[in-house]
């Protein structure tokens, strides 16, 4: 990437976001840098079944490998990874690659509007039933073989007109600047196309979590568990930031991610750094518990996507035992996560490359926008307490679409 002075790079970010098309693009915007891509050059292939996500880190470096040999200089992997195994990857080598810095707005530049006057609010499942599955959840974790389990549910949001997607994600990056922004367009899976079903579907968020990043030898992974609803009361945000960073229920919830993902990184790394304990992470509306765990490769072939997928899932967005926690969400939670929790980023010829976990994110098609926000359920959890945390987890896409603090209180109750 050139250099520029400061100036010309937060310019240069904000015109990349103004620059969005739904449909034709790939938007992704991190703490150092912000990338578009445009159309759609080759698909890395991910349909031979349920074991076959395990080939995607091999399938996408031969796509690469073709495309250098046929003229792009540089060419880059981009998209959505599932939650499911089951599910087809969203991974494509764009036509047109953009890059600029990180994204910093002046007070001019921050000009949000609402993206629809009157929504339709249909959750699922209702709180009530979502707090029976936290308390089966609970009865489960009792019995002494799972650890954790994440517990997720969704808002389907339906506007009079279609949705504003471009508007949505300029309102995401204006307050979450210091997270990943992201809008990846998502083919139709039953092969039909965009104009016979409701116009393009769109996964669009602002995650907070980092799953990996990687530049030659150097990997990062920053892993999120335990959070706290901030507050608009300085005090009172305050107690809550100390309270969550001495809660020894949080805690635990935060060590047993942090474990898996040591564990899931260490066959790669010559070395690993993992501080003793977490720090505070914070977003417009949340504080999480963090853990910034770097360290250096062992092979510089390594790529991003093959790391992203070794760690994938983690017991952050699922829990553990894995294949035990897979089965109890999906015998819980009443309907696909989809693209939730997942991972979208982007990954180079080189192998470097950024993916951030697939949370605070919704998915936009025609007039709907169906939002996911979940909450990890260990032993000690509390089902109105882990309801209230989707609830403030809603917020940052609520607050996206144009909803103030009252509105938001009102659709996050359902």
């Amino acid at each position: 990437m050139p250099k520029y002075d400061d100036a010309a790079l937060a310019a240069s970010a904000v015109k990349l976001l103004e620059q969005y098309r739904t449909g034709t693009s790939f938007y992704f915007s991190s703490l150092e840098r912000t990338l578009l891509t445009r159309g759609e050059w080759g698909r890395v292939s991910d349909q031979e079944g349920l074991d076959d996500c395990r080939r995607l880190p091999e399938r996408a470096a031969e796509l690469l490998a073709v495309a250098r040999q046929k003229g792009h200089a540089m060419p880059l992997v981009v998209g959505a990874i599932p939650y499911a195994p089951a599910r087809p990857a969203q991974l494509i080598v764009p036509d047109d690659v953009q890059w600029a810095g990180p994204l910093r707005f002046d007070a001019g530049m921050l000009k949000e509007r609402p993206v629809a006057s009157v929504w339709e609010v249909q959750p699922i499942p209702e709180p009530e039933a979502y707090m029976d599955g936290v308390n089966e959840a609970l009865a489960r974790l009792s019995e002494g073989e799972l650890q954790k389990v994440v517990l997720s549910r969704t808002l389907l949001m339906t506007a009079p007109e279609a949705v504003d997607v471009q508007q949505i994600l300029h309102n995401l990056a204006c307050h979450n600047a210091h997270g990943y922004t992201f809008a990846a367009d998502l083919a139709a899976e039953d092969g039909k196309a965009a104009e016979a079903r409701r116009g393009p579907r769109t996964l669009i968020g602002a995650s907070p979590e980092l799953l990996i990043t990687k530049k030659g030898l150097q990997v990062t992974a920053n892993p999120l568990a335990g959070s706290a609803a901030r507050s608009d009361d300085p005090n009172e945000d305050k107690r809550r930031a100390t309270a969550l960073l001495a809660s020894d229920k949080d805690r635990h919830e935060h060590k047993v991610v942090i474990d898996a993902v040591v564990a899931a990184l260490r066959p790669y790394c010559r070395e690993l750094h993992v501080p003793a304990g977490p720090s505070l992470a914070r977003t417009k509306t949340m504080w999480h518990l963090s853990t910034n765990i770097t360290g250096e490769l062992a092979n510089p072939a390594v790529s991003s996507l093959e790391l992203a997928m070794a760690l994938h899932p983690t017991p952050a967005i699922c829990g553990t035992p894995t294949e035990l926690a897979r089965a109890v969400i999906a015998d819980i939670e009443p309907f696909d996560r989809a693209y939730y929790t997942g991972a979208v980023g982007w990954c180079d010829a080189n192998g470097d490359g950024e993916w951030a976990v697939t949370i605070r994110c919704a998915e936009a098609e025609g007039r709907t926008l169906r939002l996911f926000a979940g909450a990890g359920i260990v032993a000690g959890s509390n089902a109105a307490s882990e309801l209230a945390e989707t609830s403030a987890k809603f917020r940052t896409l609520l607050l996206a679409m144009g909803l103030d603090q009252e509105q938001c209180s009102r659709v996050k109750e359902g």
